[in-house]
């Protein structure tokens, strides 16, 4: 799977879902580092209050939240101590810097 922008240029190629409980809790957490093609997706049923902490996450990472495939938000959180919330159906982490050039009520896919 890749994630992709609205403009074609592809964010990430490396892309893992956290589609279970236990993979959505654990997120980032005490990984040392991802590759810079990488994205983590989670993915939900319903559009919701989704919230992301950085605590036990050493490197700092970009987080965009999406609704129905559009960007809602764009934040960069800082290693151990960001945090971010925002309402969406599907949130995507990457490292930092890969959503520098996206803004909300772009459109992002994944192929």
């Amino acid at each position: 799977m890749r994630v992709v922008h609205e403009s074609g240029r592809v964010l990430a190629s490396e892309v893992e879902t956290a589609d279970s409980f236990l993979s959505q809790a654990r997120g980032l957490m005490f990984r040392r580092s991802i590759p810079d093609d990488y994205a983590l997706v989670f993915r939900f049923d319903d559009q919701g209050p989704r919230d992301l902490h950085m605590v036990f996450v050493p490197f700092a990472i970009d987080a965009c939240w999406l609704c129905d495939g559009v960007v809602q938000q764009v934040s960069r959180l800082r290693a151990w101590r960001g945090y971010g919330k925002h309402v969406a159906d599907t949130v995507v982490e990457a490292p930092a810097g890969t959503f520098d050039d996206v803004e909300a009520g772009d459109r992002l896919r994944f192929e």
